[in-house]
């Protein structure tokens, strides 16, 4: 049987090229904005923080903020 992880907060572990699921669910949540971010459209991240951001931006300003 299939289980659904709809509107479930995924963990994971990011690292330079990909990143893994240390929790499975549907999305994670943007470090600066909230926002919910489906897994599938996740494409910005930090290594170092260790967090996802929703947008290339929002990426840029949380890594050149002090």
């Amino acid at each position: 049987m299939l289980m659904s992880h709809t509107a479930r907060l995924a963990r994971l572990h990011y690292m330079a090229n990909g990143f893994r699921v240390l929790v499975p669910g549907d999305h994670v949540a943007c470090a600066v904005t909230a926002e919910p971010i489906p897994i599938d459209e996740l494409r910005y991240w930090s290594v170092e923080k260790q967090q996802p951001y929703a947008t290339a931006e929002i990426a840029l300003k949380a890594m050149t903020a002090a």
